[in-house]
């Protein structure tokens, strides 16, 4: 009779704590910070947010190695109750087509939102003598595999974009991979590189200084913040298409009520009038797409990538 009551009582506690709202402790937000220049900004803009309205501290941990890798196996591996997130670049889907991972980017990962996305620049080393993509792909027809472009890492997201112009032109480029933007952008600067995908919040103040020229932007339409600038399918390469982006994700199995709950606190976060102009000023636009878009997105972009590197029979 105890035994029974015993258990009774301790299912009973089970079922109180599993009712009990979310969140009730620390929550840990994953930052994969070999994303590039803005993705820290971007976390803890959600996080402060998050914590003011739930009351729950939720601490942004900066996460560098193996080219983000360690922080999103972190994440693919917690447990999946909404008290661990990962905020990354496109990265977590370009790193994982390019070779095989400790994690799967569709089955591993409960997409929240994508919380920005802008497009990147074609910055080129000032003494290089192009001023537009089809000068750079003639130049580089010129010499086999004698132009170079720099990334944040193999299999980063600037990495793929870089190969995909050369895939798409016929040109042979030379990869050359850094640690990450910081490391990557004084090569160009100097001439050690000749070309790289930069980031706007991070290549504008460079181009401004006359350091880096820019010569098109990877996104389908125009930079409202760079109206000058051709885009690369407008510049002889139809159909070129690379946008960064930052997102949010849970472990896969994470409540979808969770799921939703950070989706709606995330667009109140990022939607203000005064994050909004920050984000334009610096080429970026505030996206907190639903859920079900995100997975749809991530999907499609791991079958992109992953196709590229079947087709080039890329070897990393």
């Amino acid at each position: 009779m105890k035994s029974a009551i015993a258990g009774a009582a301790a299912l009973a506690c089970a079922a109180a704590a599993h009712a009990q709202p979310w969140p009730q402790r620390p929550v840990r937000v994953i930052v994969n910070v070999a994303a590039g220049g803005g993705v820290d900004m971007i976390a803890r803009i959600a996080a402060q947010h998050y914590a003011a309205v739930w009351g729950q501290p939720f601490v942004v941990d900066n996460r560098a190695g193996a080219g983000g890798n360690i922080g999103a196996e972190l994440v693919a591996k917690a447990a999946p109750d909404g008290y661990t997130l990962l905020v990354s670049s496109a990265t977590v889907v370009t790193n994982a087509a390019a070779r095989a991972q400790a994690y799967d980017p569709v089955r591993d990962f409960a997409p929240v939102t994508k919380l920005t996305a802008n497009p990147y620049i074609v910055v080129v080393t000032p003494a290089l003598p192009v001023r537009s993509v089809p000068e750079l792909v003639a130049l580089a027809k010129t010499k086999p595999g004698g132009l170079s472009f720099a990334s944040a890492g193999t299999g980063s997201i600037l990495h793929m974009g870089g190969e995909l112009l050369a895939a798409m032109t016929g040109a042979s480029m030379t990869h050359v991979p850094y640690k990450g933007v910081a490391e990557a952008y004084p090569a160009v600067v100097s001439g050690q590189v000749d070309w790289m995908l930069g980031s706007p919040i991070s290549a504008l103040p460079l181009m401004k200084a006359g350091r880096m020229r820019g010569i098109a932007v990877s996104s389908p339409a125009r930079s409202r913040a760079l109206p000058e600038l051709p885009t690369v399918a407008e510049s002889g390469v139809p159909g070129y298409d690379v946008v960064a982006w930052f997102g949010m994700f849970a472990p896969a199995d994470t409540p979808p009520a969770i799921v939703a709950r950070l989706n709606a606190e995330a667009k109140r976060a990022l939607a203000t009038p005064e994050v909004t102009r920050r984000m334009e000023a610096e080429g970026t636009d505030v996206v907190v797409n639903s859920p079900h878009e995100f997975a749809a997105q991530v999907k499609a972009e791991y079958a992109k990538w992953r196709a590229l590197v079947v087709k080039m029979g890329m070897k990393f």
